[in-house]
């Protein structure tokens, strides 16, 4: 079972339609019990660093999150703001993040003729894999993932960085280390490549 963490800043509905599609067994919950016997977890996200990491810390799921994902080695994907909040700290606020991934979110900074490039980036862009791993497995080498994001993961160790993309300058799109994976893409949003994302982490053991 695929569990979808609600802590009321994600795009759910959406995710959940995605798994049903490709016929992963899944379902939203704010319930620790039901988390701590997931077999996955996915954490979404949409708005602000700070936001996001006030209502984990004020849903009560966060020893039984770091339980699932630290200790029992549970794959969990990280989506969007839910891939940033895996980071130490972000520039968009205060708080610390989880720092399950080593690096912080900054936002994006250009130079030049990247100045005339529009914060938020948003829309499709390629999504080309660093390395080797399932979560990209069977994608093509043009695959393309739909963003909305201002900010973006800088990891402290390379070997974390799981894919780029690029928008006035390379930037690491997806993150992994261990069990922990992260996209700032969208797969739910992605079509036939989100689909095969999110049927690759549904293998993932």
């Amino acid at each position: 079972m695929i569990v979808i963490v609600d802590y009321r800043m994600g795009n759910v509905g959406s995710v959940l339609n995605m798994l049903r599609k490709i016929g992963a067994p899944a379902k939203v919950s704010a319930d620790a019990g039901e988390i701590s016997r997931a077999d996955r977890l996915i954490l979404p996200g949409v708005g602000a660093f700070d936001t996001g990491m006030t209502h984990l810390n004020a849903s009560g799921l966060l020893p039984v999150l770091r339980e699932q994902a630290l200790e029992r080695k549970k794959p969990i994907l990280g989506i969007c703001l839910g891939m940033q909040l895996l980071t130490h700290s972000s520039e968009e606020g205060s708080l610390p993040g989880l720092g399950w991934i080593a690096g912080a979110t900054v936002r994006f900074r250009f130079t030049g003729d990247q100045t005339k490039l529009r914060i938020p980036h948003m829309g499709w862009n390629t999504v080309t894999p660093t390395r080797d791993h399932l979560l990209f497995r069977d994608l093509a080498d043009e695959a393309a993932f739909y963003f909305v994001h201002s900010y973006h993961v800088v990891c402290q160790h390379d070997s974390d960085v799981l894919a780029q993309a690029q928008y006035g300058y390379n930037f690491a799109c997806a993150v992994q280390r261990d069990n922990i994976c992260g996209t700032q893409f969208h797969p739910e949003k992605s079509h036939r490549f989100g689909l095969q994302l999110l049927r690759n982490f549904a293998a993932l053991n």
